[in-house]
């Protein structure tokens, strides 16, 4: 290294490669060093965020494709993406038929999240509760749900894929009523939203679980072909 390219600042040794100027001035080349150092830290809180969320897929935002017969609208997503909802505490549900792209959209939209600050962890629906039964059997139940309601959003995918036994109903509605007015929901399912009280079951809680979820809820309705029959076609993450 050209030693000319060494400057010390307080007692901080740095070097500054080629594309710093020898006519930089000593604050000038102080920010530059800040401006990396936050970047890199920023970087690596992100990639920490992005790798607890453990995603489905390593889904961005820009490689959704918006094809005619999928009924989904580009500004739609742009303005989810901004995240906005999640600073309001607003939920959003996402149906359409399996392969459709549901979790595709779901992840994008929490990757983005991540990027601008704010917890996420994503869950498959019927892994998440299989796993708080086996916590309450072995006494991390509250933990559990602890560290569900820490994060700003929670993604709950494949919801209805399967009826809510009664242990996992009321699991749901205490981390619906935790979350409630405080967090977001991103909720993923292959049944319409009208389909929902019957999966949940038990009338009195699908009506106040419901109710939580569903009100002043932005929307995204996908239809059209499985999404699945053209990755074969297309390259890796980009047919969504």
């Amino acid at each position: 290294m050209p030693w000319n390219k060494w400057r010390t600042f307080g007692g901080i040794v740095a070097y500054f490669g080629e594309e710093y100027p020898d006519d930089y001035t000593a604050d000038e080349l102080l920010a530059h060093l800040v401006d990396a150092e936050w970047d890199d830290r920023h970087n690596r809180r992100v990639e920490r965020q992005i790798n607890y969320a453990r995603f489905r897929y390593k889904a961005m935002v820009e490689n959704i494709h918006y094809h005619a017969d999928r009924s989904i609208e580009r500004n739609q997503i742009m303005r989810l993406a901004e995240c906005s909802f999640i600073a309001r505490n607003e939920n959003l549900l996402i149906t359409g038929s399996t392969g459709i792209g549901k979790s595709y959209v779901a992840s994008a939209i929490g990757h983005q999240a991540c990027i601008l600050g704010y917890r996420v962890l994503y869950a498959s629906t019927p892994k998440l509760f299989a796993r708080l039964k086996m916590a309450k059997a072995d006494g991390s139940y509250i933990k559990e749900i602890a560290k569900i309601e820490r994060q700003h959003l929670l993604i709950l995918d494949d919801f209805g894929i399967q009826p809510f036994d009664a242990q996992s109903r009321a699991a749901l509605m205490e981390i619906i009523e935790d979350r409630h007015g405080k967090t977001s929901l991103i909720i993923t399912s292959q049944l319409p939203v009208s389909k929902w009280h019957e999966v949940i079951g038990e009338k009195t809680i699908a009506d106040a679980i419901l109710d939580r979820i569903v009100h002043d809820a932005h929307r995204v309705e996908l239809r059209g072909e499985s999404m699945r029959k053209k990755r074969k076609m297309e390259p890796e993450n980009s047919y969504q």
